[in-house]
């Protein structure tokens, strides 16, 4: 995949994603969506990465089941290795035509082993098991495996949903124990926190003294989250930035992977291929990494060896500036033409009373149109917006000019005055938005292309310190 950043198989997209690493190797196995109809099966792929930049498809790993199967859908899960060096995968198998007494399909817990060839898989339908007592027979999914040192035994974490209580607030992350990886026996829930539909995809991992719990949030919002706490049994507490990434950034697990834990998880495309399309399930393959800081919480951003790729410097026409506008809004905007695939770095020295500023991309000469990356230190939010905004009618008023920006396209952040850093990761329609290697905001940019990059502020001062805009000297 030379020149790319982003992994996309050749056919289809890429759904969850399952991060398994060994041996210098980073194994993302992926639910391959292929978008046909009708429907076919659904099966885990495998690509493989060992440098985080070059990804390797080796196609099919675990094939779904036949029409009659408990897994003509082979859903997510995990994948671990034993102290005999035998591999296990854990998946969750749905069939549509196979219902339960709710008339829902059911989901399962189902079993494959391997010796070490990670697209060769041995499946034990003896080994299924339903969702137990107490917890719906239609959300019974995405199993995550991993060994409790502390207690010597195999823990496994369950997205799974209570049949009692309130319709939209039954999630749980429901917790079964076993001694040989073969018989699972049900125990207490890991988190009930009684507030979403599910919690998809959920895991756990440590880091130093603090452990942290990862889920994707299946409720009001679509997007991934993190807790943290002290110990495995909790309580789990939720940080002030507790999200991943944006609305875009979904269905994120990690791995440790030479010491650094990396993410991976799937940007969304669009339905029509436009900025206003209802975002899909599955997209493309992005990886983030995660750091500590010192109060514990997790910061966020691509891996220095995506970004460190882009090695080659190209003009924008627009220099260090300083922008004031103490009541009104002032813009500055460059001469060159963005390319396709960049990675543009600006940094910002900001007056505590700025109300506004930020970054345009693909804007026009005047920067009345283009995307716009806002920063909003009086509601410490990081925002994405475009102008023009979508048309509701012919007059001149019939835009979507009441609502503060584009729906589901921001993120929480420490916008204190001082310096701050923004960084743009682009390849065709996908981009990634990265403050102060702190904060990432993910998403699809359909419908401009081409353009300028500029540069405003509204209601204070801004000074652009330094722009850079490079290119990867592979891209073909």
């Amino acid at each position: 995949m030379q020149g790319r950043v982003f992994f996309q198989p050749p056919e289809g997209w890429v759904g969850d994603v399952i991060p398994f690493a060994q041996d210098g190797e980073l194994n993302l196995f992926y639910l391959h969506e292929r978008r046909v109809k009708p429907k076919p099966g659904t099966s885990w792929s495998l690509a493989v990465t060992r440098d985080l930049v070059n990804v390797e498809d080796h196609g099919t790993a675990l094939p779904h089941g036949t029409d009659d199967d408990a897994d003509f859908n082979a859903y997510t899960g995990s994948v671990v290795r034993d102290e005999n060096g035998t591999y296990h995968l854990f998946y969750t198998g749905q069939n549509p035509a196979i219902l339960g007494t709710d008339g829902l399909p059911v989901q399962v817990v189902m079993h494959a082993t391997g010796e070490g060839n990670l697209t060769s898989w041995t499946k034990h339908p003896e080994h299924t098991f339903g969702a137990g007592e107490g917890y719906e027979s239609a959300d019974w999914r995405d199993p995550f495996v991993f060994f409790d040192d502390s207690r010597g035994v195999w823990r496994m974490l369950i997205t799974a949903r209570h049949t009692e209580g309130p319709e939209r607030r039954r999630g749980v992350i429901a917790q079964y124990e076993s001694c040989d990886l073969l018989t699972w026996k049900q125990t207490t829930p890991l988190w009930d926190p009684r507030r979403y539909v599910a919690h998809e995809c959920p895991e756990v991992f440590a880091i130093g003294d603090w452990w942290y719990l990862v889920y994707s949030e299946f409720s009001e919002a679509f997007t991934t989250r993190y807790r943290m706490s002290r110990s495995l049994e909790g309580p789990w507490i939720a940080p002030e930035r507790d999200t991943l990434d944006g609305r875009a950034y979904y269905a994120a697990k990690s791995a440790d992977w030479c010491g650094r834990r990396i993410f991976a998880g799937w940007i969304a495309s669009r339905e029509g291929g436009t900025d206003d399309g209802a975002w899909q399930w599955a997209g493309t393959l992005s990886l983030l990494e995660a750091w500590q800081n010192e109060d514990g919480t997790l910061a966020f951003a691509p891996p220095a060896e995506i970004l460190d790729g882009f090695d080659h410097a190209t003009p924008t026409g627009l220099g260090p500036t300083v922008l004031s506008a103490p009541d009104g809004h002032r813009v500055a905007v460059g001469t060159e033409m963005l390319p396709e695939q960049y990675l543009l770095r600006a940094e910002f020295i900001v007056t505590a009373d700025t109300a506004e500023y930020g970054l345009l991309l693909h804007a026009s000469a005047d920067g009345d149109r283009g995307y716009v990356i806002r920063l909003e230190p009086r509601r410490g939010r990081m925002v994405l917006d475009r102008w023009p905004r979508r048309r509701t009618g012919d007059a001149q008023w019939q835009i979507s000019g009441d609502v503060p920006h584009l729906i589901e396209l921001e993120r929480p952040a420490d916008l204190s005055a001082g310096t701050h850093t923004l960084e743009v990761l682009a390849q065709g329609d996908l981009t990634v938005i990265v403050l102060d290697r702190q904060v990432c905001l993910s998403t699809r940019l359909y419908d401009l292309r081409g353009g300028r990059v500029g540069v405003f502020v509204t209601d204070g001062t801004a000074e652009l310190r330094g722009l850079s805009l490079r290119v990867r000297s592979d891209h073909s």
